[in-house]
């Protein structure tokens, strides 16, 4: 049975959010401190539909990209699930969104193409999410919530999957916003998926596309951007653990 409009809007991430901060509460305390949440404790979606994408990222991503796509999903569950519990979407649409995010990332497509990578890895993910039978609106999101999760505009409305990705994304590469997740859970999700110097080697390859892409979206965020992922202080003592 097809599911409604409305079913599919809540079931893959659509629901519009604004995107200004005084209006989701970004800027407002939040009077719940975070919990623990390791990663045993969370379902990991596993769904034929899942199935052939983590085979397919898992060729096409280096395993630096793909670590760091795993740390966003349990990062972003457990922003979503203890900071924003009306937020809506599936564990699977969500999953699928982490697994793709920094697919144009890979040298091939940095060097291959002449589109800024989120963008292109937004065409591929919902690409490949069809050829894998995603239903259409779930491709969409997906693809949608790539790329715009390094737009972080403070305008208009976003999907609540993409506002996820952009918090989850800004957490694990900057540190932004340390008191969304408790250390305990960033000590688990770090154990499990190393970031292995993730910091210089994300910096690197943001000011390598930069360099090969003088025109791509990144340069909307100015050195700022490349300076913060390379000098994030929360995840410092995490970076060369492992």
């Amino acid at each position: 049975m097809s599911l409604s409009r409305d079913e599919q809007i809540a079931e893959y991430g659509w629901t519009a959010i604004s995107c200004d901060p005084e209006q989701w509460g970004g800027n407002k305390k939040n009077n719940r401190d975070p919990v623990v949440q390791r990663c045993s404790q969370v379902s990991l979606p596993d769904t034929p539909l899942v199935k052939a994408a983590m085979e397919h990222v898992k060729k096409e991503l280096p395993e630096h990209t793909f670590n760091h796509s795993m740390r966003v999903f349990y990062y972003g569950m457990a922003i979503a699930s203890q900071k924003f519990p009306t937020w809506k979407c599936s564990p699977e649409t969500w999953l699928l969104t982490c697994l793709f995010h920094d697919i144009g990332t890979a040298d091939k497509h940095t060097h291959g193409t002449f589109m800024s990578f989120e963008f292109y890895g937004g065409y591929l993910a919902m690409n490949a999410l069809k050829k894998f039978d995603a239903p259409t609106a779930q491709a969409e999101s997906v693809a949608e919530a790539i790329i715009r999760h390094q737009d972080p505009v403070e305008t208009g409305t976003i999907t609540t999957i993409g506002l996820l990705i952009q918090l989850a994304t800004q957490f694990d590469n900057m540190g932004y916003r340390p008191d969304y997740v408790h250390p305990d859970t960033i000590k688990d999700v770090v154990e499990k998926y190393p970031r292995r110097g993730w910091s210089g080697c994300f910096s690197k390859k943001i000011r390598e596309e930069v360099a090969v892409k003088p025109w791509c979206h990144t340069t909307a965020s100015t050195e700022k951007f490349p300076h913060d992922v390379e000098h994030n202080e929360l995840m410092a003592p995490y970076d060369d653990k492992y």
